[in-house]
């Protein structure tokens, strides 16, 4: 009797989102202990900027010969790519690293719901809505405000993220998706640096923390997105999901471990209950699928 054969690129595959995951988190823990001394927008400029110059290095775009409907629409997900990363630095300024990623993952949950039809994602909704609630300063938590508003911005933009991501992706359907976040980090480097400029961080730039600008893009932009791209390759977009619903627990980790930050059982519970929904989501997700 022959032996089942299994999917063998799935651990392989597995553990290319496993380190995408803990390199974005371990960026972002890096940018933080630095977002006090030069501000959130020098912070992500130089996320952003020394990203793009990375990347241009791994494959240069070649975007020649399309409308400029199409590359407007490239410029736009440079700059929702740009608003992103400046809600989430400026909430994380704020606000504890494992929180502002479960707030921010909000945004994903939601498109996945919005576009499904399907009773249950009600549940997944009504799950994330008491997260929320109990990290909602209103509700007697300690959290600042303004760090709140500034994470939910940014699951704002990460949705938008998503769907231009898919739109840009069939506009440039014969180039490459590294390509595309180059120009894209590109574009949002171009955007951010009047404000960078502007700001007083670049006044304080030294070559220490030059240094960790460079480390915060190769952790934050250059690995993720070319292991995500790789891991994509071997498996289906849906047990992608199920994966990165890890992330707010894995930030909230190494939120203890690196930046010691820790937090109450009412905002354990809340990242909890936000990554069963967005764990919930893409795995009936999944089944429906193949139903």
């Amino acid at each position: 009797m022959p032996k089942l054969q299994g999917n063998p690129t799935l651990p392989s595959a597995t553990i290319l989102v496993f380190v995408s995951i803990a390199s974005t988190q371990l960026g972002s823990a890096l940018a933080k202990t630095v977002i006090q001394e030069l501000g959130s927008v020098t912070t992500v400029l130089m996320r952003v900027g020394f990203g793009a110059v990375v990347l241009l290095l791994l494959q240069r775009p070649k975007l020649k010969g399309y409308n400029y409907s199409a590359y407007g629409l490239l410029i736009l997900f440079g700059l929702v790519m740009a608003a992103m990363n400046l809600s989430f630095y400026a909430a994380i300024e704020q606000i504890p690293l494992g929180i502002a990623v479960t707030l921010e993952f909000l945004g994903p949950l939601g498109v996945a719901c919005l576009n499904s039809r399907q009773l249950l994602d009600l549940f997944w909704i009504f799950l994330a809505g008491i997260g929320i609630f109990l990290l909602a300063p209103i509700t007697g938590s300690s959290l600042d405000p303004l760090g709140v508003t500034f994470a939910l911005l940014a699951a704002i933009c990460w949705g938008a993220y998503i769907l231009l991501s898919a739109k840009v992706g069939k506009v440039f359907a014969e180039t490459k998706g590294i390509a595309l976040m180059t120009a894209a980090l590109a574009a949002g480097t171009v955007v951010l640096l009047p404000f960078g400029i502007l700001s007083t961080g670049i006044t304080k730039l030294e070559p220490k923390f030059l240094a960790i600008g460079l480390g915060v893009a190769i952790l934050s932009s250059a690995i993720p997105y070319t292991v995500e791209l790789e891991a994509l390759k071997k498996i289906p977009i849906r047990v992608f999901g199920v994966l990165m619903s890890l992330e707010p627990a894995i930030a909230t980790l190494l939120g203890l471990i690196i930046l010691k930050e820790t937090i109450s059982d009412r905002a354990l519970v809340a990242i909890i209950l936000v990554s069963l929904a967005s764990l919930g989501s893409s795995l009936f997700e999944k089944r429906r699928s193949l139903d």
